[in-house]
């Protein structure tokens, strides 16, 4: 009998890895959320607050905490999502993460 070695997906290993990093989780969020202010990175920004959301529970149960609807979660965060602030915020608080602001280098 011939036995078979099951592979992980890209997308499966990286939320692992940021489940089990929270300083990673960390990175991977700040990545994202500056790659938002650039039209053409925006889906990927979106997709990694969606991966760190997933890692971290998964998106209905950071819905339920964050108070909003797991369809209007989805929709925010897919590649062509527009989350509200609050939504991120919440999104972040319920991560255990939150918000900073950092000066850009000139």
């Amino acid at each position: 009998m011939t036995k078979f070695k099951m592979s992980v997906s890209h997308r499966e290993r990286l939320i692992e890895e940021l489940r089990a990093d929270p300083e990673l989780a960390a990175i991977h969020l700040r990545e994202a959320f500056a790659s938002l202010g650039h039209p053409e990175e925006r889906a990927v920004g979106m997709l990694a607050i969606r991966d760190v959301a997933q890692a971290y529970g998964g998106l209905a149960k950071i819905a339920e905490e964050a108070g909003i609807s797991r369809e209007a979660l989805y929709r925010a965060l897919s590649p062509k999502g527009n989350p509200t602030l609050n939504t991120l915020l919440a999104v972040l608080g319920s991560v255990g993460m939150r918000l900073s602001v950092e000066p850009v280098e000139a």
